[in-house]
């Protein structure tokens, strides 16, 4: 099962996104046929950091926050990095494109500092999740249970919810969100239920 055909929008700022973070959650959903997309501030490149400190590799954005719409895509991923995250937290595009991510029912999936801007989206209101353990405060304020496990995916709440604490568990991150989309790829219900009938 392949995930050609499904749209994934990655958010972050121009400067200060942990560099795996960012690169191998896009490596697995390319390599799984997943359209990315990344908007960024400013459609110009993104200065990545490794462990906050040392300069990365630049990538690509194709496109700025303000110009696109949670209506082209299937799931909106959220990197982080500490610098990234809180710069990103406070912007209304940001924060504006999560929430219609989560209002359409769609898959909302971050890793590390991300969950800051769930918060700031009160996405993470009344849901499990994960994240750093220094946000752990700011998502119980902000009504969110946090969870100390390498990744948690939360369905209960009207969309797809998977979150990760940091960069050593994104072999489980991945995997989670790449299966969470695949199981909601179009046409994944009519061969499920086409499979249940055959077998029936």
């Amino acid at each position: 099962m392949t995930l050609h055909g499904t749209n994934v929008l990655v958010l972050t700022t121009n400067y200060g996104v942990e560099q795996d973070e960012l690169t191998r959650p896009m490596a697995a959903l390319r390599e799984a046929g997943a359209t990315v997309t990344v908007a960024a501030q400013q459609a110009a490149p993104v200065l990545t950091l490794v462990r906050d400190r040392r300069p990365g590799s630049v990538v690509v954005a194709d496109t700025a926050m303000e110009d696109v719409t949670a209506q082209e895509y299937d799931a909106v991923f959220v990197p982080g990095g500490t610098l990234n995250a809180d710069r990103l937290r406070i912007e209304k595009d940001a924060q504006q494109l999560v929430s219609a991510f989560a209002k359409a029912g769609k898959t909302v999936a971050a890793i590390c500092h991300g969950p800051w801007l769930l918060v700031e989206s009160e996405v993470a209101r009344g849901r499990r999740l994960t994240s750093y353990p220094s946000l752990r405060t700011d998502i119980e304020n902000g009504g969110g249970t946090w969870q100390d496990e390498e990744v948690v995916v939360d369905t209960t709440g009207g969309f797809p919810l998977i979150t990760s604490r940091r960069p050593g568990d994104l072999d489980a991150f991945c995997a989670a969100v790449v299966r969470t989309l695949q199981e909601r790829a179009p046409g994944t219900r009519g061969r499920t239920e086409q499979g249940t009938r055959r077998a029936a």
